[in-house]
C-alpha cells in the first residue's frame, strides 16, 4: 500500500467538511463551503474528483448521486502531517515542535491540563 498523498490546504477544507458530516454528495459539501468563501459548485466537483483519484476520499457510485468520503479518518491524517511536518521542519525532535506551538499559540488552562495528563501518562508509561 503507497502512502497518502499529503492534502493541500483546499483538500483539507473539504476533509474536514467530510469528518464532520459523514459521506456527503458534492452538494453537501458545496453548501458547508460556499457558506465560508466564494466557491462554484464545479469546483468542488472537480477537486472531489481530483481527491479521489489520489486517493483521499472514496465514491460510492452505488446511487446516481455520487457520495464521497474521507479515504482516512482525521486522526490518521493529522498524524500523517505531524510526522511529515517533525521531520521536515523539527529534525525530528518532539521538543522542539512542542515548545514550537507552546511559544507561538497561547494554550487555554484546559489544554494546559490535558497535556499535564498525556505527560503524565507518557511518563507513567516509560516506567
Amino acid at each position: 500500500m503507497q502512502p497518502q498523498p499529503r492534502p493541500t490546504d483546499a483538500e483539507l477544507a473539504i476533509l474536514r467538511v467530510l469528518w464532520e458530516l459523514g459521506p456527503s454528495t458534492v452538494r453537501q459539501v458545496f453548501e458547508v463551503l460556499s457558506a465560508e468563501r466564494e466557491l462554484g459548485y464545479t469546483t468542488v466537483l472537480k477537486m472531489l474528483q481530483i481527491m479521489h483519484e489520489k486517493g483521499l476520499v472514496q465514491r460510492d457510485v452505488t446511487d446516481r448521486t455520487h457520495v464521497f468520503s474521507a479515504a482516512q479518518t482525521q486522526v490518521q491524517t493529522q498524524r500523517t502531517m505531524l510526522d511529515d511536518l517533525l521531520d521536515k521542519a523539527f529534525g525530528g525532535s518532539s521538543l522542539s515542535l512542542v515548545m514550537q506551538a507552546l511559544a507561538t499559540r497561547r494554550a487555554s488552562r484546559e489544554e494546559l491540563a490535558e497535556i499535564r495528563k498525556l505527560l503524565d501518562q507518557a511518563e507513567g508509561g516509560k516506567r
